[in-house]
């Protein structure tokens, strides 16, 4: 489904991935790890045409698509959520996913303001595709609720059910449990694994490792811009190269703390 060719990509001087390779197929949790500074968003990034790679190509289904405009994402079957939450705050939950869904409109501008049957169609669409996603991850209840008024929790939810309402093939998921208790990030897990279920293919960047664990079928793992392992969550876990990233990086943090 998604193929990473010799990726490399260069801010100025500096290198924030270089000459990355891998592929997965259909169906699958793949998680994109690594120590902070890894380059793993950056990755994220350029898989979802937020910026090109200086170097290599990146094919979605078969298709290059590492030089396409970010608005070609969502009509290919790519979708994702972001770090830093991207919701309008000022409106109610329904309409912010209902927002994610433009993509799948037939009907253009002229259409719309003349108020014409197809226009009216998708709007009958949107908004039952809308009510169907607010449902899948549980916001039902806050569905008419303004989104600035929401805790962060549910707003990584809404954030998700925006991102399903373009019916992703892919679905790009940026620390989608940053800043989530226990219980939600377990909730999350399981939200995560209906997706699959429901035939979305996932590529996480994530943090929480047991999360990660958990959940996905196979782990790409980055350190300095690097892809220093691959595998199944059992292979990396006893990788050599993967416990002395991970172990160089606590270190440092706590000489940190200690200074």
């Amino acid at each position: 489904m998604l193929v990473i060719n010799n990726v490399t990509k260069l801010f100025g001087g500096i290198i924030a991935n270089h000459d990355i390779s891998f592929r997965f197929e259909k169906g699958n949790i793949v998680g994109l790890i690594g120590p902070n500074g890894a380059g793993k968003s950056t990755l994220l990034n350029m898989v979802s045409s937020v910026f090109p790679p200086s170097k290599g190509e990146i094919l979605f289904e078969g298709e290059r698509i590492d030089q396409l405009p970010a608005f070609r994402m969502a009509p290919l079957g790519i979708s994702r959520t972001f770090q830093n939450l991207q919701i309008f705050k000022q409106m109610s939950v329904l309409e912010n996913v209902m927002v994610g869904h433009h993509a799948k409109k037939k009907s253009g501008i002229f259409q719309a303001a003349l108020r014409l049957s197809q226009s009216r169609k998708d709007e009958k669409d949107i908004y039952e595709q809308a009510i169907k996603h607010i449902k899948f991850v549980g916001l039902e209840n806050e569905m008419e609720l303004q989104a600035g008024n929401l805790s962060l929790g549910k707003l990584r939810l809404l954030e998700l059910a925006r991102a399903l309402c373009s019916e992703p093939k892919l679905l790009l998921l940026d620390e989608i449990a940053a800043g989530l208790n226990h219980k939600e990030t377990r909730e999350m897990s399981d939200l995560i694994q209906k997706v699959k279920d429901i035939g979305i293919a996932v590529l996480l960047v994530e943090h929480d490792m047991d999360m990660v664990m958990k959940i996905c079928d196979h782990i790409i793992v980055l350190d300095q811009g690097e892809k220093i392992a691959e595998g199944t969550p059992e292979e990396v876990q006893n990788n050599e190269r993967v416990i002395t990233a991970y172990l160089g990086e606590e270190v440092e943090e706590t000489a940190e703390e200690a200074s």
